[in-house]
């Protein structure tokens, strides 16, 4: 008897300890892996959300999760011991094809959400269904209705999203699920549910509301109704948004923003947005939806949908475990800051499924553990149809690929006391050199470094790859990789481009600041601007314009070059244009200190028929000064733009 009393009293114990870590309770900075801010203010009640809606396809496509032990363990465990406190998981109505074969991305129907939620309530962690309304996928790209509410007109679909909304609930309470709050819609922007008219959606809110309103009261619980949206950037659409919602009067407790850092804006105007919404429409916010990558490998073959390391990036972040928890703590920070509810991240337990060496596509095909299978094309012909696979997310979790708990993930537990760690460096922001043609190359020898405390060392010695450094060839174009290492072992790789360098400024009038273009004319008016106008620039949007209705013109346009090194040099520009007299003059010129040093007449015939004349060799010696541009003289009523200008050091 007292064997099974303190196995039963340890048990308990180590389930109270459970949720005490989910709970966010301080126990004081800790020693840990990862460099953790503490965040100011932040309260144990600070929702730590994680999406885990594809942890049941993942383990079923054999993949297994670890604890921070090394030892297999629930993941869900994992989770709340990290600090997590609400699981977040998406329901579909019917994700299956007429055989029953899954359309992929989890396959989740209300039975998976259930076997899921149970799990997390194990644990301790609170549940947020997510309710889709479409079979599969729905967000700003697409609002797919169920394949069931295919042709029904707007009262009976709202009959229908009712009569789902309350069966689902009902199912997941009975079966011990501790359901704490409930999303009517998936980023619904644009619509919801095969329906695009604002009063129709508004419409399908309200049904889904009521059925949420109506469960929580049979089952006296108080369940949250939060409605998720996107693309916050733009700040008009969320604001009529809200304000639309108001004024249908749809009942609901929370606004759900999605906010991708390297996507959706900086975090100043996500805290403006949401400090909107609770100011002026009396809502509480969470962010519904984040993530940031750990590393930029990918981890079944499929592609990454953001590698931290190429447009889009975050300045200050790398593709690191710490820049990862740095990123999540940081939004956390700023979340909370301006009274935000709380975070979840989403899908930080999706990992690749099958060996890497092995190809996916069975397992993805057959348990739904990448984004979409074959199944689902005919359901969504556009997306799935074409790109159906595997995880374009598993850069993004919060798990190695082998199942492993990354440190990061600690970060949720870290949030209110911080936690301490041996100063490394964190990641080395990306290093650029660029050399002309036939000039010597010259590599850093020493590189700025970003430390895991997020201080910066601006003289860290880097040692570079002699043998690659050999193989760069100066005397054409090209580009290459070069792998450098630090003192303490850690490695970069820096890019360099061997290129014809253009040393004219502001080239293409693209920048804002003209002032470097001297423009000058004989006559009453101007015939020319600076025109914002893409098709007629050669590259960009911007272009040199001239037209004249009233007289004939005599223009120039210039710019003055000093400090270039001595060597000859090549001018070239484009120019399109028409109605020209055959007596007009158009020039191409380069003065060196005054003195005429080079000329390429052209002429311009029709629109987009772009001329590019060029002055093949300008000899700049030790203190010149190089004027270059195009001077015209030409008919009333002629026009054109003139716009890339080129000059290149051809030789020494």
């Amino acid at each position: 008897m007292k064997r099974q009393f303190w196995r039963k009293f340890g048990l308990l114990l180590g389930l109270a300890m459970v949720v005490q870590g989910f709970t966010g309770c301080g126990t004081g900075e800790q020693q840990a892996e990862i460099y953790v801010e503490p965040v100011k203010g932040i309260e144990d009640d600070f929702i730590r959300g994680m999406d885990a809606s594809a942890v049941l396809a993942v383990e079923n496509s054999g993949a297994k999760y670890y604890g921070f032990d090394g030892n297999e363990q629930d993941v869900f465990q994992t989770l709340a011991e990290s600090g997590v406190n609400y699981i977040r998981l998406r329901v579909w109505n019917d994700p299956y094809d007429e055989n029953g074969n899954g359309y992929g991305g989890g396959n989740n129907d209300v039975e998976t959400a259930i076997e899921l939620g149970k799990r997390a309530t194990k644990y301790g962690m609170k549940v947020s269904i997510d309710f889709h309304y479409s079979d599969f996928w729905a967000d700003p790209k697409r609002q797919h209705a169920p394949k069931a509410w295919e042709g029904m007109d707007i009262e009976e679909k709202s009959e229908a999203l009712y009569g789902f909304t309350k069966d689902s609930l009902i199912q997941l309470l009975d079966a011990g699920v501790d359901v704490e709050m409930v999303q009517v819609g998936n980023e619904i922007n644009n619509g919801m549910s095969g329906e695009t008219n604002f009063g129709y959606v508004a419409k399908l809110l309200t049904a889904g509301s009521k059925a949420v309103r109506e469960v929580s009261k049979q089952y006296e619980k108080d369940i949250q109704v939060v409605l998720h949206y996107t693309n916050i950037e733009d700040n008009e659409q969320i604001d009529t948004i809200a304000a639309g919602l108001e004024k249908e009067e749809v009942d609901y407790d929370i606004f759900g923003l999605s906010y991708y850092p390297y996507w959706d804006g900086t975090m100043e105007n996500m805290q403006n947005v949401a400090k909107n919404i609770m100011e002026n429409y009396g809502k509480k916010v969470i962010i519904a939806e984040t993530s940031y990558c750990y590393t930029a490998e990918d981890g079944d073959g499929f592609g990454n949908s953001f590698d931290g390391t190429k447009d889009p990036f975050v300045d200050g972040y790398g593709p690191t475990v710490q820049s990862q928890a740095t990123m999540i703590r940081d939004i956390c920070a700023a979340a909370n800051e301006v009274g935000v509810s709380g975070v979840f991240y989403w899908e930080g337990t999706w990992i690749p499924v099958g060996k890497a060496t092995e190809d996916h596509s069975a397992l993805w095909e057959k348990y739904g553990s990448g984004w979409a299978s074959s199944f689902a094309s005919d359901y969504d012909p556009e997306d799935a149809g074409l790109y159906y696979g595997g995880c374009s997310w598993d850069n993004q979790a919060m798990f190695d690929f082998t199942g492993h708990p990354l440190a990061s993930l600690n970060v949720f537990r870290y949030l209110k006391d911080g936690s301490k760690a041996a100063l490394k460096v964190d990641y080395v922001p990306e290093v650029s050199v660029c050399c002309n043609v036939n000039e010597t190359l010259e590599l850093p020898q020493k590189v700025d470094v970003v430390y895991n405390n997020r201080s910066k060392n601006k003289q860290v010695t880097v040692k570079w790859n002699d043998n690659q450094v050999q193989e760069i060839d100066t005397s054409k174009a090209g580009t290459y990789q070069i792998e450098g290492e630090l003192k303490d072992k850690t490695k970069l790789v820096a890019n360099v481009e061997v290129k014809n360098i253009n040393y004219a400024t502001n080239p293409s009038f693209e920048e804002s600041d003209l002032s470097v273009w001297q423009v000058t004319y004989h006559g009453s008016s101007n015939p020319t601007d600076f025109q914002k106008k893409e098709d007629d620039a050669y590259s960009g949007e911007m272009a040199f314009h001239f037209w004249s209705g009233s007289m004939a013109m005599d223009f120039a346009i210039q710019q003055e070059i000093i400090g270039l090194e001595p060597g000859k040099y090549s001018l070239s520009v484009f120019a399109q244009g028409g109605d020209m007299d055959e007596d007009s003059e158009l020039e191409l010129f380069a003065l060196v200190n005054g003195e005429e040093a080079g000329c390429a007449p052209f002429m311009v015939t029709t629109w987009a028929n772009w001329e590019n004349p060029k002055i093949e060799e300008i000899t700049i010696k030790e203190g010149d000064t190089l004027t270059i541009g195009v001077r015209m003289k030409c008919n009333q009523g002629s026009w054109g733009t003139v716009d890339d200008f080129t000059l290149n050091r051809v030789s020494e």
